[in-house]
């Protein structure tokens, strides 16, 4: 139930901010919040991640939903009750995934808006964040089960 409620709260947040930023800024308009580092920048993004597969929304969309579908599965049928971080992890990738499939369902498009101007050239949004952090958690999962494993080894 915590990761569902988890989910909804991600897709809120996600969906907020993108109707914010699409209800009162026009493409292509930027607010500089931190000087050249960090800005907010309406930008519709007809591709994946980084502006890939332009204009691939039907195929973008059709893979989209294998892998949230995916996601479901595996989350219901694969982990087991004591893979916390995995369960969440998954949540986070699982809400962003959905929060993009919705854009692109509902506008034709993602709204990208998150410019870190200091740090790299690409526009992305909330959802994008929620995907990154769930990597990075399973990214952690896996070095806490390494070095685990590592630790059982030397008792043995």
């Amino acid at each position: 139930m915590r990761l569902i409620i988890l989910i909804i709260v991600l897709l809120g947040i996600d969906q907020w901010t993108k109707e914010l930023v699409a209800g009162s800024m026009f493409e292509g308009d930027t607010i500089g919040i931190l000087n050249d580092f960090f800005h907010i920048t309406y930008v519709k993004n007809h591709g994946v991640a980084f502006g890939m597969f332009q204009g691939e929304i039907k195929t973008i969309s059709i893979v989209a939903i294998v892998a949230i579908l995916g996601i479901i599965y595996f989350m219901i049928k694969q982990l087991k009750p004591h893979e916390i971080i995995s369960k969440y992890a998954y949540a986070f990738i699982l809400a962003g995934a959905i929060g993009n499939m919705i854009d692109r369902i509902y506008r034709g498009f993602v709204v990208d808006f998150v410019d870190f101007r200091g740090i790299w050239k690409f526009v992305f949004n909330m959802a994008d964040v929620w995907i990154n952090v769930g990597v990075f958690l399973l990214i952690l999962e896996v070095i806490i089960l390494e070095k685990r494993k590592k630790q059982l080894q030397k008792k043995n």
